[in-house]
């Protein structure tokens, strides 16, 4: 029985927990940890849990426990210092998204995890949902051609209050704003569709949280093999219609899934109904996917159980959760210096070090608010069902 840990057991840990007690035959959570015990009790009690230690401070939880897994689920400040802590006392890490908001972090993580031969990886649960799977099957096809355009929108809106919990809404222990922190899952999927850019441009902008040191918008453009990516990322999105459109040179997919094919008219025009074999072709490739067993968290966290037992690397790493971070990276150094930044970026980018994203960055406004808890309820990216808070 893989025996697990849970640090930080707020809102997300939710998600979490359910995922592990879907796998009651393979894991069980023995240990729980969280700054605040009394949200750990809660859960607890929320969710059925048996009765488990918890623990004020994970390195207790550590010199206490034999665990074989923890779930990081700590603001993104806190990630790297407590993964390095878990890979080092030899217990295999699963770490929230953002992996960590600084690419000398994100090193230092994967350095100890080599180092530990322990595994490690990132949350990206939207890779284990139905449609994406069927739009990245459309892609690996080949039958759209090489990608000329993506569109890729991660809308999302949230209140003023939103910023008055503790840790949001300030570079140092944020690390970020929607950018980082809500579309690094679409940023992430973005890299798993069409690999890595080549350049970043960007603009950032506060539009609507004046309690917040962050941005709630931006736009980027990243460059592509032969075309361009467009990513616009928002906590000010009303009715929070996310979307991912993918042109090739041959078919469009996108999600919400649609397909379309244009043939040319002799004068370069579209022809009336285009290809409709192509469509066939494509429609086919969806059809034949074969629906996952879990999705979400649940997936991501049952790959994980199996990549243990299995012995081998998770389908999600240190690597694929660094990729996200420096896309990320580099949005933001282009949004503050103004001016298109190249990949890969090098350990003497300035916006590489941690810590330097904060001392750099511009504050659109200062913080008001803080707060330990808030009221109401979270909806879990890619999931249509409220997580209820404590």
């Amino acid at each position: 029985m893989i025996r697990v840990g849970v640090i930080g057991v707020g809102n997300i840990a939710r998600s979490h927990l359910k995922a592990y007690m879907e796998f009651a035959d393979q894991c069980e959570v023995v240990a729980l940890c969280d700054i605040f015990p009394k949200h750990a009790e809660e859960k607890q009690a929320q969710l059925g849990l048996p009765p488990v230690p918890v623990y004020e401070s994970h390195c207790d939880m550590l010199a206490h426990e034999k665990l074989d897994v923890v779930s990081i689920c700590t603001p993104p400040n806190t990630h790297a210092g407590i993964a390095i802590d878990c890979l080092n006392a030899g217990v295999n890490v699963i770490v929230e998204k953002p992996m960590a908001p600084s690419l000398e972090e994100c090193d230092a993580m994967m350095a100890a995890q080599r180092a530990s031969g322990k595994l490690l990886s990132v949350v990206h649960q939207n890779r284990f949902r139905d449609d994406m799977a069927v739009v990245k099957a459309a892609v690996d096809s080949g039958l759209l051609g090489h990608i000329t355009h993506m569109q890729v929108n991660s809308s999302w809106w949230r209140g003023r209050s939103y910023y008055d919990l503790w840790w949001r809404g300030t570079w140092a222990s944020e690390g970020g704003g929607c950018t980082l922190n809500h579309a690094v899952h679409h940023i992430d999927l973005t890299l798993w569709l069409a690999g890595c850019p080549q350049s970043v441009t960007a603009v950032l902008a506060n539009t609507a949280h004046d309690n917040s040191e962050v941005e709630d918008l931006s736009i980027a453009i990243l460059e592509l093999d032969r075309g361009l990516a467009e990513i616009t990322a928002s906590v000010v999105d009303h009715g929070e219609e996310q979307s991912i459109v993918i042109h090739g040179e041959k078919a469009r997919v996108s999600q919400p899934w649609k397909v379309v094919a244009e043939t040319s008219q002799p004068n370069g025009f579209p022809t009336p109904g285009g290809d409709p074999e192509l469509v066939a072709k494509i429609e086919a490739v969806a059809a034949a996917h074969v629906p996952l067993t879990h999705q979400g968290h649940p997936g991501l966290i049952g790959d994980v159980l199996a990549a243990l037992r299995e012995g081998r690397p998770p389908a999600v790493t240190g690597e694929d959760g660094r990729a996200a971070v420096e896309v990320i990276t580099a949005i933001y150094e282009s949004g503050q210096e103004r001016r298109t930044v190249e990949l890969p970026l090098s350990p003497d980018d300035p916006y590489y070090k941690a810590g330097n994203l904060a001392a750099l960055a511009h504050h659109f406004y200062e913080k008001e608010n803080s707060v330990e808890d808030l009221g109401g309820f979270m909806l879990v990216e890619g999931s249509p069902d409220p997580a209820q808070r404590p």
